[in-house]
């Protein structure tokens, strides 16, 4: 990792004289060549929104920042006690050989108060662990993660994907990057998310992105399916113990692509289908395609107002609610692609744009990294 100056925390930190209290700020970078993004870049943007947060959440996830380790699983851990950190090692340990396992590096920052303790551990699967439940490695990382967030008091796992980590903390945007020394960090693609929660505590754990293996998702809104989508996951062996909407969005993701095997495309379809009226006049084989969909998957519906953005290994996706009660811009420079809730938050990292367009409600945007250059498969 390159060492470079760090942000300027203070610089967005002053008193704005409003509010928006449902303009929750997120926003995402993409190299589709598979460039270095430094961290610094989604930090900037994220700070110029600072009027879309309030200082009880915020968080970045980058892909591509640890290359010297790009097949271990890196779980990031954050716990209160030394005794809840051991308990959550004694689960890790039993299904993974951990290579490093180290603090997560940060520094003090005036706004960032009370944190707890922050490790990550870059691990194997164990041969014997494969081999004794036939799951596979990812099926093994989930159960872990399940494990020792649903049982092991005072420890959460908030990131675990290969290659990509997440960042997140109470407090403003700037201050969260200065916190994590994001600025030591380059990636190929990194999303973020400045936080301003209406319906649930402002906590370490519920601030944004929310991760599990690859996935990684920013939101703005608010999922009111959260029951049906919760239960429905739950059928299915991942638990919801966060007490936030926008985890179940992680878990449907996970399920729909990787363990089900639908194009990122269809997924984005099945959280946010035509309505009834709009299915009626596609062309035949789209309908029939778009029925099944919505029967097969009528419990993965997302409604509610929304914006997301999610990371994934090789791409990226934005998608808005069926009516777009959320805001989300893209634009295009190059190898680059860009989302945010604002136009102006882009420009304060790309002020020439070639390209700036508002996706319709529902149209997803989806960037992925050109095969060539790609560190790792590109997404379906």
């Amino acid at each position: 990792m390159t060492r470079r100056e760090p942000p300027e925390p203070s610089r967005y930190r002053e008193e704005a004289p409003w509010r928006i209290p449902s303009g929750c700020a997120i926003g995402g970078i993409l190299d589709q060549a598979g460039g270095p993004v430094p961290g610094e870049v989604i930090a900037t943007m994220l700070a110029s929104m600072h009027e879309r947060s309030n200082g009880l959440g915020a968080g970045f996830s980058g892909y591509g920042i640890y290359p010297h380790l790009p097949e271990h699983f890196a779980f990031h851990l954050m716990y209160i006690s030394p005794e809840a950190r051991a308990r959550a090692e004694e689960v890790l340990d039993r299904t993974f050989q951990v290579e490093l396992a180290e603090p997560i590096p940060t520094r003090d920052v005036e706004a960032i108060s009370n944190p707890p303790g922050l490790w990550r551990y870059f691990a194997l699967p164990r041969p014997e662990a494969e081999a004794t439940t036939g799951l596979s490695e990812e099926d093994l990382a989930v159960a872990t993660v399940m494990e020792i967030n649903a049982n092991v008091d005072g420890a959460y796992v908030f990131s675990s994907g290969r290659n990509m980590g997440t960042f997140k903390a109470v407090g403003l945007p700037a201050d969260v990057a200065a916190f994590y020394r994001l600025e030591e960090y380059s990636g190929y693609m990194w999303i973020g998310h400045g936080r301003f929660p209406t319906n649930t505590p402002g906590w370490w754990g519920g601030a944004h992105p929310f991760s599990l293996l690859e996935w990684s998702v920013v939101h703005n809104g608010e999922i009111s399916s959260y029951g049906t989508n919760a239960r429905y996951l739950e059928s299915k062996g991942y638990l919801c113990t966060l007490r936030t909407d926008t985890e179940v969005l992680t878990y449907l993701l996970d399920l729909l692509v990787r363990r089900h095997g639908l194009p990122m495309e269809l997924a984005a379809r099945a959280l946010a289908p035509p309505f009834w009226r709009e299915l009626e006049k596609l062309p035949e084989g789209e309908r029939e395609l778009m029925l099944a969909i919505r029967r097969v998957y009528g419990a993965a519906l997302a409604n509610g107002p929304f914006a997301i953005v999610v990371g994934f290994q090789g791409g990226m996706l934005g998608l808005t609610d069926r009516i777009k009660l959320r805001p989300l811009v893209a634009a295009r420079r190059g190898d680059r692609l860009y989302l945010a809730s604002e136009e102006a938050a882009i420009r304060t990292v790309e002020p020439n744009p070639e390209i700036v367009w508002m996706p319709q409600a529902g149209e997803p945007v989806l960037g992925s990294l050109k095969p060539e250059r790609a560190p790792l498969p590109a997404a379906p």
